[in-house]
């Protein structure tokens, strides 16, 4: 059988179908929609293989509409300009006849120049934290989320906060959690990058939700990625573990916004994310009537 990351590796390395023309499959996590992170991690993916000589700088996306599991997804790249420093891309992902999903992307040749970073935080090792897929406090988890929590996965993750889905009392906007693959990945930087993307949708959102003792397990919830920009500082493997720092500011207008800092063991500075996410709370009527609305799309 295919090991969970050989399967992710796959799912990132697309079918080429065009010259700028790719198209990938995507895989059911416990979750209804297929996951962000896997799309963002694709559409990367194909502009990387219309790039040569340049690694990615950052990229900024946009979630317009839900994925589905069962189809495939195509992903139409734009060569929108190949300067002497910098390569810019634009991906449109499509399903059924309809975009999903649109990046932009910025490439640069590798130069040298001034440094300096935030400091990581004081964070207990991964060594001395449970896995998430441990956290079952007197069975309490419904079945559906035990099914996404402990399901065989590429990634291990080891949260230093006990997660927001083992309770429901308001906390402060901050989480971290040291991730890394499970297995031993190729010496292919292209690769942990694009790796990198895929992981970087992991909680990023659910930290806005901290303050407000809600849970997206709740039915009258809603909790939805609409964007996600991120900027890679310094290269850094996935397999080797990682600590993701993310903080939420703000909330308003039934959206929440969220920054997070990847950082490496020695505590260097490896990427930036922030993304915004919607994040609605139903009256129980609403909620029914949402629910019959979705069972009749279907």
């Amino acid at each position: 059988m295919t090991s969970p990351v050989d399967d992710l590796i796959n799912v990132l390395q697309l079918e080429r179908l065009e010259k700028n023309l790719f198209r990938g499959e995507s895989r059911d996590i416990g979750s209804p929609r297929v996951f962000g992170g896997q799309v963002l991690g694709q559409a990367l993916s194909a502009a990387q293989q219309t790039v040569h000589g340049r690694t990615v700088h950052s990229l900024h996306a946009y979630f317009l509409r839900p994925g589905d599991v069962a189809a495939p997804i195509v992903y139409d790249v734009d060569r929108s300009r190949d300067g002497r420093s910098f390569t810019s891309r634009r991906v449109v992902a499509i399903q059924h006849g309809q975009q999903i999903f649109h990046m932009a992307a910025s490439f640069q040749v590798e130069e040298s120049g001034f440094e300096h970073q935030d400091p990581m935080c004081d964070v207990p090792p991964p060594e001395e934290l449970a896995s998430a897929a441990d956290y079952n406090p007197d069975g309490e988890i419904p079945e559906k989320l035990s099914r996404f929590v402990t399901r065989q996965r590429p990634f291990e993750f080891r949260p230093v906060q006990p997660p927001a889905f083992v309770t429901t009392e308001k906390q402060p906007p901050r989480q971290q959690t040291w991730f890394r693959v499970v297995d031993r990945l190729p010496d292919e930087p292209d690769l942990h990058r694009t790796m990198l993307s895929y992981v970087s949708d992991y909680s990023l959102v659910g930290t806005a939700t901290l303050p407000h003792g809600i849970s997206f397990l709740e039915s009258n919830v809603q909790v939805a990625s609409l964007d996600h920009g991120m900027w890679f500082h310094r290269y850094a493997r996935v397999d080797d573990w990682l600590l993701y720092d993310c903080d939420s500011p703000s909330a308003s207008g039934s959206r929440g916004l969220a920054r997070g800092q990847i950082y490496t063991r020695d505590g260097t500075l490896v990427a930036s994310t922030i993304q915004e996410g919607l994040i609605r709370v139903w009256s129980l009527k609403e909620a029914r009537e949402q629910h019959r609305r979705n069972r009749k799309k279907k």
